[in-house]
């Protein structure tokens, strides 16, 4: 018989075949990410492959700001798609909304914890932030309104989406019920609630948007506003930012929806239309971020400084273009499989060239976020120095994994007491297969 209960992902708490020796990898990865930042905290950033600009050759970002832009980007495709299933009415997107709000959640926590590890003493920097900041540098707008104001607004987002499927998990008797009552807090499934929170969304979705394009613009920035640095003084910087950062994100979703969909059994509610309009959606945003790409590349070639153009020979031909020319050719494999899936019928009935698509996608925006934020470091410097060099030390990789295996963890730990696909109310027909 199927009931509301039953047609959500299997029993809380409960785990499969596969659950526990996947939680068991995660938490061992986690495990050798803490004992790598608290060698970090002992012995000082000496561990990482950072050095000063200058002088000592290196770089002082490196792949921490690398994953914190790209967490930041995941985030904003995570919240923007959630907003705009419910301002334009998104029917097709609807069974996505909480994934891509816990996406947002969680990636936003994740660059938090990035940039507290690449401050090096967290302590001291906090206390800075709020001894000698400058409310109009952009540094001061990436840790207050990118990481604070978005962070808490994508909470309180996720808050109210999920009361009304708490207070009905918690009246089924699901486990956890403690849990579900707080979160519920007194809601009542009477109409007259559901449209106060469909109003409440709504409204919150509409004040969110402009909050994100602020946001991730502020990032863009904080590169393309340093005139002095070769290879980020570019007015593309603030929209590329947010185009590879929708790139990334649909595809994850993509990844996100294709794994619930076959290891809970939801190919009635994750259905191929939806696929099709999470494809249709990336696929433009794909052109649009290659477009600016070639846009910038032919503007350096034609136009830029000589210092400029150091830094583009790097990376065309140079110390990073088997990088550079990977995350391209990702790019432009991705495009070619959604085309080909939305062109040919036969491929249609399948969604394996979406996830190829999607992963393709998100390994070639944190190549181009590491190209974004090295190459201007090391190459093409305005004073008297040589060129130098950066290499991520062990630590830098064993403190991102751990950040990684967090981030599922938190995501598998809220679907086994949560519903991570919304309950289905009165007059929903849609139902999914068990």
């Amino acid at each position: 018989m199927a009931t509301t209960a039953r047609t959500l992902p299997a029993e809380r708490g409960r785990g499969g075949r596969t659950w526990y020796p996947v939680v068991a990898l995660l938490l061992i990865l986690l495990g050798v990410g803490i004992y790598a930042y608290l060698e970090e905290l002992s012995e000082g950033m000496a561990v990482t492959g950072l050095r000063n600009l200058g002088p000592q050759g290196g770089a002082t970002w490196g792949l921490y700001i690398t994953f914190v832009i790209y967490f930041v980007g995941l985030s904003f495709a995570g919240i923007s798609t959630a907003a705009l299933i419910r301002l334009a009415k998104i029917d097709k997107l609807r069974p996505i909304v909480r994934m891509a709000e816990l996406l947002t959640v969680i990636c936003l926590m994740l660059a938090a914890m990035t940039i507290v590890a690449d401050l090096g003493q967290p302590l001291r920097g906090i206390v800075n932030l709020f001894r000698y900041a400058r409310p109009q540098s952009p540094f001061f707008g990436t840790f207050t309104l990118v990481i604070s104001g978005y962070l808490f607004a994508s909470l309180v987002y996720l808050y109210l989406d999920g009361r009304r499927d708490a207070a009905v998990r918690a009246a089924e008797g699901a486990p956890y019920r403690g849990f579900l009552r707080a979160w519920a807090a007194g809601y009542s499934d009477t109409e007259p609630e559901r449209v106060r929170h469909r109003r409440a969304s709504f409204w919150l979705s509409i004040a969110i948007v402009p909050l994100l394009v602020t946001a991730h613009s502020t990032l863009g920035f904080v590169f393309g506003l340093q005139v002095g640095r070769p290879g980020w003084y570019s007015a593309l910087q603030a929209p590329a930012f947010v185009m590879l950062a929708g790139v990334s994100g649909l595809g994850m979703l993509i990844i996100l929806a294709a794994i619930a969909r076959r290891s809970l059994h939801l190919q009635a509610r994750l259905g191929l239309p939806m696929f099709r309009t999470l494809g249709i959606f990336m696929f433009v945003s794909l052109l649009v971020y290659l477009y600016f790409v070639g846009v910038e590349l032919l503007t350096n070639l034609y136009t830029g400084s000589v210092r400029e153009r150091d830094v583009l020979r790097e990376l065309l031909g140079g110390d990073y273009a088997w990088l550079y020319w990977s995350a391209i050719a990702g790019f432009v494999i991705a495009a070619a499989l959604l085309v080909a899936w939305l062109a040919v019928q036969q491929l249609r009935t399948h969604i394996w060239p979406l996830v190829v698509a999607g992963v393709l996608v998100n390994l070639g925006a944190m190549a181009k976020r590491f190209l974004i934020v090295v190459p201007s470091q090391t190459e093409g410097q305005l004073l008297p120095y040589a060129d130098g060099s950066y290499a991520p030390s062990w630590t830098e990789y064993a403190v991102i994994g751990g950040l990684l295996a967090l981030g599922v963890l938190l995501f598998l730990g809220f679907a086994k007491v949560f519903p991570i696909i919304p309950l289905p109310e009165e007059g929903d027909d849609g139902k999914v297969v068990t």
